[in-house]
């Protein structure tokens, strides 16, 4: 992607961007984690733990992080075709300087709250920009790699406008449920939830501005 693909991309969000009322600062950084971070326990091992408005100034950080990081486009076959995936990527692996110093502070905050469960540092960071409501991720686990066979954990922060990200047991079998992430907000999936549930971002018709994920993961897992 060239330098002015990345400028038009930015314009087109910030025209569709919705800010928070809540978050008027400039200031970015992630806040304190501890007793603010509420656990939910799911079926068969997994859990889902959030803390809501963790990032402050988390509209700034959108803003940041959709003019400076280098967004691309995928495509990937589906079946026999070749099909583009709906939202653009990038990806930091462990040792890469991270596009933001918000977002290191944070990776560090998260590996200090989860060390003892984890027993490893996050390593790696992927970063997906999702347009509009057009743009989506399917139902999936994120089982490449160790993720397969081992209990893990995925920490995901949203900025930018709320997406429901649901969650599912994987195969059936029990309810779906609905979170609605964005503007700063942290949803971190552990125990065996990559194994045994999936997660999506589903398409809406809804007239929606842009949202980014950060999702940090242990080595060995994507």
């Amino acid at each position: 992607m060239t330098q002015s693909n990345i400028c038009l991309y930015s314009r087109e969000m910030e025209t569709l961007f919705q800010g928070s009322l809540l978050d008027w600062g400039d200031e970015v950084g992630p806040g304190p984690l501890g007793t603010t971070v509420r656990r939910t326990t799911l079926a068969h091992g997994a859990w889902i733990d959030l803390r809501p408005a963790w990032i402050s100034g988390a509209d700034t950080l959108f803003r940041r992080l959709a003019a400076t990081v280098p967004w691309h486009a995928e495509r990937r076959r589906m079946y026999d075709t070749m099909v583009d995936v709906p939202r653009l990527l990038s990806f930091y692996n462990e040792g890469e300087t991270l596009p933001d110093p918000a977002l290191q502070e944070a990776k560090d905050l998260l590996n200090a709250h989860y060390a003892e469960e984890l027993g490893e540092p996050f390593r790696t960071a992927g970063l997906c920009l999702y347009r509009d409501g057009r743009d989506s991720v399917a139902w999936h686990g994120d089982r490449i790699g160790r993720g397969r066979t081992e209990d893990t954990m995925v920490a995901i922060i949203s900025v930018g406008t709320p997406r429901n990200l649901l969650l599912r047991p994987r195969g059936g079998g029990g309810p779906t449920l609905r979170r609605e992430l964005g503007h700063g907000d942290l949803l971190v999936m552990g125990g065996s939830c990559q194994r045994t549930w999936e997660h999506c971002i589903p398409k809406t018709t809804r007239v929606m501005g842009a949202r980014i994920s950060i999702q940090f993961r242990p080595r060995g897992v994507r």
